[in-house]
């Protein structure tokens, strides 16, 4: 980090930081933010700021998402069986370069 003190003003270097995000969330965000009067740079450096101070994520992240309920774990755990018992498809993978 630098520190750069012009006239008594005191402004830190800044750098670009490169994320990649699903292109219809980025929409959504960048519709949010301007609504609150903000660009996704102010947004994202208020989030992060937060995360220095705070130590942590500043909200909760839970694993509620579809893939960890019970009943998807529970036909996971009925696959796997299934797989091992030799019931099992074999498919290709076929890998897609998003770039």
């Amino acid at each position: 980090m630098y520190i750069i003190k012009v006239k008594g003003v005191v402004e830190m270097a800044q750098t670009t930081v490169n994320i990649r995000i699903d292109e219809e969330l980025k929409k959504q965000a960048e519709s949010l933010f301007s609504d609150f009067g903000m660009n996704m740079t102010t947004a994202f450096t208020i989030f992060a700021k937060a995360v220095v101070r705070e130590r942590k994520i500043p909200f909760e992240i839970t694993a509620s998402e579809p893939f960890y309920s019970e009943t998807n774990m529970a036909h996971l755990k009925k696959s796997i069986e299934q797989l091992n018992q030799g019931k099992g498809t074999t498919h290709d993978i076929v890998e897609k370069n998003d770039e």
